[in-house]
């Protein structure tokens, strides 16, 4: 009786550590932070490249952002762009995906 109640025992901690990891999984604890839930939607944004390329003054609240890959702006310094990016709102970063000439 006493090897049930600890196999029992020993399957029910095997159990609660695999769900715990896929849970923790799910969350991005990747230590990336542009993998948060609030990172992971596309935003359009309008606005302009500041002149160095290393960050980005929105039309909307003329908010600045940093930009984490300027080499996705390269050779668009001083436009006015509308970008698709990731944004991470608690450090004002955005992560270019694309970007176009805004008209």
């Amino acid at each position: 009786m006493k090897k049930l109640i600890a196999v029992c025992f020993a399957l029910g901690i095997l159990i609660s550590g695999i769900a715990y990891a896929q849970d923790t999984m799910k969350s991005g604890t990747s230590g990336d932070s542009m993998k948060s839930d609030t990172a992971k939607k596309t935003v359009d944004v309008t606005g302009k490249i500041s002149e160095d390329g290393k960050s980005f003054v929105s039309d909307k609240d003329s908010k600045s952002w940093t930009i984490v890959n300027p080499a996705a702006v390269k050779g668009h310094e001083g436009h006015h762009v509308t970008l698709t990016a990731h944004v991470n709102a608690d450090k004002s970063e955005v992560h270019v995906m694309s970007l176009k000439m805004a008209k």
